[in-house]
């Protein structure tokens, strides 16, 4: 009998984050890759950097292949350079918000497994009140980090890392309950890097991206390292602020950036004359992900940079980047996500698991090889329910004649009202119509008589005025009358976790 085992040639390489980086830094080595402040890292000195730390990782810290080690602190220099030394070695690196307060980053780090913690300066009240159990050493960005770069031979890393080893865990939200770690094979996000490559034109060698989204999280890690994955370049900020990521947008050469529709919300909350001076850009693509984008937030993004540039993604950490509005149908297909990237799928299900017709509503599934391996929880990996491999993020849609998808609302913010469903959605966009209103979110809460009642919580624009009755009159203009909510709580503002997602979770805990 034949034997039709597969052997692996001897030209195979593993695909891995890191692969990219090292064929950059042979190609380009005294190019600068990052930019943090003053501070830069040409490709030499960066896998010069990674390679000491992978060095240092068995020897000095004891990690063995498989292990995970937690980081937290705001974007920076160090923060790449952790995740990408470590995972060279195969040690996987949960990313942490330095939002955390002791309690959640302990949490974390003890469901994670993680067993060494590198830390920036500024967190460090937050990491000497935290009780770990599982961490058995904290390295802190600055002198200690450095000495422990400075005290090993970059020529002594054995890089093992293969491509179905888990590079970064990355932890949920936790807008509907506890977060979960989310594994992120290297092959996973590679590939998901080469399609973002084809699609948005702006992560070449001669491209340089503005990344400010936090690190933590996975949208923003990828575009942190997706620039120099490809050779380009990639300026670091610590944090977003409007103003400055609108003046740099206009006075400097950058390709390519990266925002959440509460940053566009704070950009366009500056003043018209400070925005009308800052048009200028060499922008190939402006992309927007983490939440919906209103259409008249995507109508005020190409009044003030134009049109050709703004992408909107549909899609969550599990299955990374389901679909894409491009630019020439920003203006024409209304209030959607687009169509499926490269190698994905998308299918729309009813509550009984069978496939809707198109226009009609039904909760949305996806696959593709970009998706996760699973959950880490409780000192192990674990796989949610899924639809024969198709995953769901919980999210009602529907597909256009054209296969453009459409995303009605969160399966669990639907609201039943007098027997009738209804999508907050819908009326979040009416409501961000209104001249006077910079947020608004719209939520269901207990009724004796309908079951659910609609409640709109609104956060008005910077010096402007409206009363409850102005809010519902309008409404009730554009929007059936069983959809339009009656009971409107102004407020400062929306409850968001660190990607940018209302917590409707705590509005409905406000009295």
């Amino acid at each position: 009998m034949q034997d039709h085992t597969l052997e692996v040639p001897g030209t195979y390489r593993p695909l891995t984050i890191t692969t990219g980086v090292h064929a950059s830094a042979r190609r380009t080595p005294h190019k600068i890759a990052l930019i943090d402040g003053e501070r830069t890292r040409t490709f030499a000195q960066l896998v010069e950097r990674m390679a000491r730390l992978g060095a240092a990782g068995p020897a000095a810290l004891g990690l063995a292949h498989g292990e995970h080690v937690a980081v937290v602190g705001p974007n920076c220099l160090e923060f790449l350079e952790v995740v990408l030394g470590l995972s060279d070695i195969g040690v996987a690196v949960v990313t942490l918000s330095p939002r955390l307060n002791a309690t959640e980053l302990a949490e974390i780090c003890d469901d994670s497994s993680s067993v060494l913690l590198f830390a920036h300066e500024s967190c460090r009240a937050t990491v000497e009140a935290a009780r770990f159990t599982r961490v058995r050493r904290v390295v802190w960005f600055g002198a200690e980090y450095e000495a422990l770069l400075a005290a090993h031979a970059p020529e002594a890393v054995v890089r093992t890392a293969g491509e179905w080893d888990i590079f970064s865990i990355p932890y949920t939200s936790g807008t509907t309950g506890r977060p979960k770690g989310v594994l992120l094979s290297h092959r996973a996000r590679a590939l998901l890097f080469h399609e973002f490559a084809v699609e948005f034109g702006c992560f070449g060698p001669d491209d340089t991206f503005l990344a400010f989204a936090p690190f933590a999280h996975g949208a923003g890690l990828c575009f942190g390292l997706l620039p120099i994955f490809f050779g380009g370049s990639c300026e670091i900020l610590g944090r977003f602020d409007a103003a400055t990521v609108v003046e740099k947008l206009a006075t400097r050469r950058y390709t390519g950036v990266f925002l959440v529709p509460t940053q566009f919300h704070a950009i366009f909350s500056l003043e018209s004359d400070f925005l009308a001076a800052h048009r200028p850009h060499a922008l190939k693509a402006m992309i927007s992900n983490a939440s919906a984008l209103p259409q008249a937030v995507k109508e005020k993004i190409i009044a003030q940079w134009g049109e050709g540039i703004l992408h909107e993604l549909y899609g969550c950490t599990e299955s990374g980047v389901s679909t894409n509005l491009r630019p020439a149908d920003q203006l024409r297909k209304l209030q959607c996500v687009g169509l499926p990237m490269p190698c994905t799928q998308v299918m729309l299900l009813d509550d009984e698991g069978r496939p809707v017709p198109r226009g009609d509503l039904g909760e949305i599934y996806t696959v593709s090889p970009f998706m996760f391996s699973g959950y880490w929880q409780e000192g192990r990996r674990t796989m949610p329910p899924m639809q024969d491999g198709w995953f769901s993020a919980g999210d009602i849609g529907r597909l256009d004649d054209d296969g453009y998808l459409y995303i009605v609302d969160r399966k669990k913010d639907m609201v039943v009202s007098g027997g009738i469903n209804i999508y907050p959605r819908q009326i979040e966009e009416v409501l961000f119509r209104h001249t006077a209103v910079r947020e608004a979110a719209v939520i269901g809460v207990p009724d004796p008589k309908w079951g659910e009642r609609l409640k709109a919580f609104v956060v008005l624009q910077a010096g402007a005025r409206a009363t409850s009755g102005e809010i519902v009159e309008f409404c009730m203009a554009q929007l059936s009358s069983y959809k339009v909510p009656r009971d409107i709580a102004f407020i400062d503002e929306l409850p968001r976790n660190a990607n940018g997602k209302v917590m409707k979770r705590a509005l409905r805990e406000r009295p």
